[in-house]
């Protein structure tokens, strides 16, 4: 029971860890008008948070013990600032929906990859079930259709999606092949993206810090509660990868929008459409269909 309860806190602290930060992020790039800018505030707020956090467990000397391993560490914090560059170039000349549509296609690239990379045996119960689940999440979205297109530029959101499920795949290799601690991963992680997105907001010729300042303690408070949100995401996100295959901790992640979607129904008062409620009810669907395959085939996932 213990256990169970376990997982449930910590999958939902993942997800809730990411909405926290989804919003943040949003609001942060509104106020610096440049997502690389409010990458590396937030980024750098994390970097104050697991600092504290290894020196506190007294792993932060192990950082500097990891020797060859230390090069997929720095390919990892590579392919983090990628997912994001790739998806911010793509916004800059395409719509809205069909960024957030093509983003989504991470959910079958993990699929696929379990599936033919990784040998694993994936049902047609989670095949279903994925299924499912990605249209509920599209419906949840409320993706404007009507502006979808797909031109050379919209290349960029698939190379997003293939970072951010390259990623995922080798920070379980160096967990299990490479027996690399999670927050040291985190940490080599965190580093290596705001260095990146400090040396792509100075080449923008915007830091954040005059917005940060214009702001005052709104803004260092609002930017404290995302680099706390960026923390618990490696906490939780790694803890998952560990524990789950990568296509089931992705399937986790399409809880994000409901819960960003109910958030708002309840602290701002918005109002949700048939179809977004449709969305979450296929959402619900699709995750039990995969939870089922535990009594259907007996296993362990």
């Amino acid at each position: 029971m213990k256990t169970a309860l376990k997982e449930v806190l910590s999958v939902s602290g993942m997800v809730l860890s990411w909405a926290t930060y989804f919003a943040v992020s949003k609001w942060a790039i509104g106020m610096t008008g440049s997502p690389f800018a409010a990458g590396l505030l937030l980024r750098f707020a994390a970097f104050l948070y697991l600092t504290i956090y290894l020196v506190a467990k007294k792993q932060f000397s192990g950082l500097f013990c990891l020797g060859k391993a230390a090069l997929i560490l720095l390919f990892i914090g590579f392919l983090g600032y990628a997912l994001d560059a790739f998806a911010n170039f793509g916004f800059q000349k395409s719509s809205v929906a069909t960024g957030t549509a093509l983003l989504k296609t991470d959910i079958l690239m993990a699929n696929i990859a379990s599936a033919v990379l990784m040998k694993e045996k994936l049902r047609a119960t989670d095949w279903t079930g994925t299924a499912l689940m990605l249209c509920g999440v599209l419906l949840v979205l409320d993706i404007d259709y009507r502006n979808f297109s797909f031109g050379w530029y919209d290349v960029f959101f698939l190379l997003s999606a293939l970072a951010v499920t390259a990623n995922a795949f080798v920070i379980t290799s160096a967990q299990k092949k490479y027996a690399i601690a999670s927050e040291h991963i985190a940490y080599y992680n965190n580093f290596v993206v705001m260095c990146l997105f400090l040396l792509s907001a100075l080449i923008g010729g915007n830091t954040g810090l005059s917005a940060v300042a214009a702001n005052g303690p709104t803004a260092v408070l609002l930017i404290a509660l995302g680099g706390l949100a960026q923390t618990c995401i490696y906490i939780f996100y790694y803890r998952n990868l560990k524990k789950y295959p990568v296509w089931q901790v992705k399937l986790f992640l399409l809880f994000v929008p409901v819960v960003s979607c109910l958030a708002g129904v309840i602290l701002f008062q918005e109002v949700l459409s048939f179809l977004q409620y449709a969305g979450i009810v296929l959402l619900l669907a699709g995750g039990a269909v995969i939870l089922l395959r535990r009594r259907i085939y007996k296993t362990n996932i």
